[in-house]
């Protein structure tokens, strides 16, 4: 790995944030700085602290601290998703599949936490 750019967990989660970035404009106005705001910084913070925790891999336990608010800012986002789909239907068409996409995220950010704390070498 040269760079952050090189994982999976970091490229995904880019291309995740950009939809759910666009599907929290749709939001009411009064949703807008609320709920949407809320999905925009979760999801946001899913790949910000892969890039964060990668810039700090020379320490392997700030590394799985930031992979693991990676992971928990996943979980959070999929709560979002959630609420809006039951807020406003509307909003997110495929919410299963953004959720189902944001899932099989979450569970490749836990896997290479599981993969650093066992392999990483500093």
């Amino acid at each position: 790995m040269k760079s952050y750019k090189d994982l999976g967990i970091y490229n995904l989660g880019l291309e995740l944030f950009y939809i759910a970035h666009l599907y929290s404009l749709k939001l009411p106005k009064y949703e807008m700085y609320e709920l949407g705001s809320q999905l925009r910084r979760a999801s946001d913070s899913v790949t910000t602290n892969i890039v964060e925790g990668y810039g700090r891999k020379k320490y392997k336990a700030d590394f799985i601290k930031f992979l693991t608010y990676s992971w928990s800012s996943c979980l959070e986002t999929v709560f979002h998703i959630e609420k809006i789909n039951n807020l406003y239907p509307e909003i997110i068409p495929d919410d299963l599949e953004l959720i189902r996409r944001y899932n099989e995220l979450s569970a490749k950010i836990f896997n290479f936490i599981k993969y650093v704390e066992e392999n990483w070498k500093t």
